[in-house]
């Protein structure tokens, strides 16, 4: 029988300073996928990686006075840290940068090239270089503003290649409605449908203002545009293009999976299949497009200064709970709102009052009804339902997982999780123990407890890789369960005599004041003792100059109005300039786990780089503006006198997100 195939692939991320709880959504799906298929049987690869040309890189490395390659060289280890964190096991990790991508890059070009699909001219269009995006001016936000990022866009005019897209319209649409597996959800297939219905222009497939990039094989000066260039990341990591092809024979086509993010579906919908046409190269099977991380403040991104550092919640939360947050809050296709409340309440009631809860009382009924020893069923019992629904159960899931509805599949395991817990109410394991004659039905109750949990853990290990090694433990199976397969989840594979270990909760209960707080305690503690002392040095110039004659003249407010103000400790982790601002910088400032993006006027007292690690005092609580088309969340405190000007920054080891009072 032929081993079936699934290859699974998440976009290349941009390497900012920062991913991003977003980044984690997509990767986490990607990889949950991969771990249920491999069980499943199939021989799965997946692939993830970063997108490393383009104007903004070059742009960013040339004012830190460094080449693009160590810009991206000292950044993409972050990506690969958080995914080694996540407990992500990519097959392979494509960088744009490498030969082997960029052999591929120029081979598709030429392919398309002598198709005669590709032709030069001149471009004219507004450009979004944080977006490598070109757009109409009919599509611009006012004061020409990007539409996806909100940021400012510049007109380019520069000689260039184009791709005959205009060519591959209707060619596209008919493949589209003959393949109604190739676009998922369905509201996507209809927004992309639209969207090529409007008609199609010719696309810009490279720039000759900059040189960070794939060159163009067919004249010297010009590079690939980025989106060709990354996107054909899909096929170079399979080696396309080269003498060692066999990846790329045995996974690209109808065995293949794009999970990307719906603001990025048009480029993988449209763009890349026509890319793929104009090639005469297979379309991949299904490219789905999920929904957005979003806060209270909207959708989560940098220039906004609303990302959430995905590190920082699992050192509170561990891995195994952000993930399954993060696929059981993701209804089907749709946006996952993120708070931490939201995450508190998943991780106390699914993982520690469902999941956890039936494994500790089970095995402390083992212990206590059973010495210890996982009983032999000997008698049917009415948990003969609690079989019937683990029987059911691999199938339901699977059939969820075949659809990318991961929220659902997670529901059907809880079901019986749930089940299990009523099944301890209904048989009254306590009471059957203090009757003889019950001895028997009690031992079947216990193993039904133990079997339904190993059943439930294997299908949980796709979503959350941590736990089932620590539930095998407390089974007592750590050895047999590194050779359950998908045939193993068959009831009654579990063996009776083994000694359980019983051990701590599989996840303790936590506090959202702890969590909320925790960082903030100690900051807080530490900032009074020294105000204390302060106050007790100063106590007495203090009654002398602060007396009401000496305060004439000052515009004096009341406690009332200081307390409206909300000062918090930051870290400014990246600097850079403001383009066409000459007193304007641009932060990314760390405050507590929150990322933000702030704008000040700095930029005549300070370098960029001699900003970087100093923690400053901000306006936490001001309201966002507008500036130069960064929307800026806060203002930093400086003192100034003449042309003067000095930040305020703390002396003391105190972490930012720390309160100032």
């Amino acid at each position: 029988m032929e081993k079936k195939i699934f290859y699974v692939t998440t976009p290349i991320y941009y390497p900012s300073a920062k991913a991003h709880i977003g980044h984690a959504l997509t990767t986490t799906m990607a990889d949950t996928l991969t771990r249920h298929k491999k069980l499943a049987g199939y021989d799965t690869w997946f692939l993830t990686g970063t997108d490393e040309h383009g104007q903004k890189i070059e742009k960013i490395a040339k004012e830190r006075g460094i080449s693009p390659q160590e810009h991206v060289d000292k950044i993409v280890p972050m990506f690969q840290e958080l995914w080694h964190s996540l407990n992500i096991e990519y097959s392979d990790f494509i960088r744009t940068t490498e030969d082997r991508h960029k052999t591929a890059v120029q081979k598709i070009f030429m392919k398309i090239f002598e198709k005669g699909d590709i032709y030069k001219g001149v471009y004219r269009d507004y450009y979004c270089t944080p977006c490598e995006t070109f757009w109409k001016e009919k599509d611009l936000l006012e004061g020409n503003a990007c539409p996806d990022c909100g940021g400012c866009t510049e007109i380019v005019e520069e000689e260039c290649y184009f791709l005959r897209m205009s060519k591959y319209g209707n060619l596209l649409v008919n493949y589209i409605n003959d393949h109604p597996e190739f676009i998922q959800p369905e509201i996507r297939k209809h927004e992309m449908l639209n969207f090529i219905g409007q008609g199609l222009e010719d696309l810009c497939v490279s720039r000759s203002s900059f040189t960070w990039g794939v060159p163009v094989p067919v004249e010297a000066g010009h590079i690939v545009y980025v989106w060709l260039d990354a996107l054909t990341n899909y096929i170079s990591a399979l080696g396309y293009g080269t003498e060692n092809d066999d990846l790329y024979q045995k996974f690209w086509g109808e065995s293949t999976v794009h999970l990307v993010g719906k603001d990025i579906i048009r480029f993988h919908t449209v763009i890349w299949p026509i890319i793929l046409m104009a090639a005469d190269l297979p379309l991949p099977k299904t490219v789905f497009g999920h929904g957005w991380v979003l806060l209270n403040s909207g959708k989560m991104s940098k220039s906004k200064g609303n990302v959430v550092d995905p590190k920082a919640l699992i050192e509170i939360y561990g891995s195994d709970a952000i993930r399954y947050f993060l696929l059981r809050e993701m209804t089907y296709g749709q946006d996952v709102n993120f708070s931490q409340d939201a995450l508190t309440l998943r991780s106390n009631t699914d993982l520690s009052n469902d999941y956890g809860n039936l494994l500790s009382r089970t095995t402390a009924m083992i212990n206590k009804y059973c010495e210890g020893i996982i009983p032999f069923p000997k008698v049917v019992d009415e948990g003969m339902e609690l079989k019937a629904m683990c029987d059911q159960l691999p199938e339901n899931v699977n059939k969820y997982m075949d659809k990318f509805d991961f929220a659902n599949a997670l529901a059907e395991i809880w079901k019986v999780i749930n089940k299990g817990n009523k099944y301890i109410e209904d048989s009254s394991p306590w009471a059957l123990a203090k009757d003889v004659i019950q001895k028997d039905r009690l031992s079947t109750v216990l193993y039904n407890l133990a079997e339904s949990i190993r059943i439930c853990t294997i299908l949980i290990g796709s979503f959350m890789p941590e736990t089932p090694g620590k539930v095998w433990k407390q089974l007592g199976v750590n050895n047999l369960a590194k050779s359950w397969k998908w045939e193993e989840l068959a009831w009654g594979k579990l063996p009776s005599g083994i000694k359980i270990n019983r051990g701590e909760p599989l996840f303790p209960r936590i506090e959202l004041a702890e969590d909320t707080e925790r960082i903030e305690k100690k900051a807080e503690k530490q900032a009074k003792k020294e105000q204390k002392h302060a106050e007790k040095i100063e106590k007495t110039a203090s009654l002398e100059i602060f007396s009401e004659e000496n305060l004439t003249g000052i515009n004096l407010i009341s406690i009332d109005e200081v307390a409206k103000l909300e000062l918090r400790i930051a870290e400014i982790i990246t600097a850079e300039k403001v383009e066409k601002a000459d007193k304007l910088l641009k932060l990314q400032i760390k405050i507590g786990t929150e990322d933000r993006v702030l704008v000040a006027g700095i930029a005549l007292q300070y370098l960029p780089e001699e900003l970087i690690g100093k923690k400053i005092v901000i306006v936490y609580n001001l309201k966002p503006a507008l500036l130069r088309g960064i929307m800026s969340y806060g203002m930093l405190l400086a003192a100034s006198i003449d042309e003067k000007m000095s930040l305020i920054t703390v002396d003391r080891d105190i972490p930012s997100g720390a309160k100032v009072k």
